[in-house]
């Protein structure tokens, strides 16, 4: 036996805010995520309303109440793409990808020190470079490199760690004081 499809209602402007505010309360989000969301569901639905459907004035508002925050959720994404041991270039690319201005971007990039803490961190979840559990040969090296480069690191700094002569090498260089 199939269900009845059930064919939602276009959206006016009471439903459209309803749905805003159930986003806002369930994620974490930027204007542009905000904003993609509510077209997406007006591309679904269809629009009631004989004025089109005031997306930015919605958005503003809920920018101005504090419900969306573009630098709070820049800063908690790239401090959670860098505990995961992400690099700066992954860093811009969510942070681009969500719609964050690129003054934001740049501000949100970690220094060295975070850097290099991120690339060890990778390191040492993925057993890349000191932390390999076999010895390494060169195509293994060049593998572990090419996966710290995938994670957004520069290439300087994925050599040190993967070419570091042991753990206590690579932690000792992701500790030593930077001035970032």
């Amino acid at each position: 036996m199939s269900a009845k499809r059930h064919n939602p209602r276009p959206l006016d402007p009471r439903r459209l805010e309803e749905l805003a505010l159930a986003y806002v309360a369930r994620f974490a989000t930027t204007q542009a995520k905000l904003r993609a969301y509510l077209q997406r569901k007006l591309r679904e639905r269809g629009w009631e309303g004989e004025d089109e459907p005031a997306l930015d004035g919605l958005v503003e508002r809920y920018v101005e109440l504090g419900y969306v925050d573009d630098e709070t959720w820049a800063r908690m994404k790239a401090g959670s793409l860098l505990r995961r041991g992400y690099g700066s270039r992954r860093i811009g690319q969510a942070l681009g990808q969500a719609g964050v201005d690129e003054d934001l971007q740049v501000q949100m990039q970690p220094g060295e020190t975070a850097e290099r803490q991120a690339a060890l961190a990778l390191a040492r979840r993925r057993r890349l470079g000191p932390y390999a559990r076999e010895e390494i040969d060169r195509p293994m090296r060049e593998k572990h490199l090419a996966a710290m480069l995938r994670a957004g690191h520069r290439l300087d700094v994925a050599r040190r760690i993967i070419e570091a002569q042991g753990i206590d090498e690579a932690e000792e260089w992701a500790d030593e004081d930077i001035v970032d």
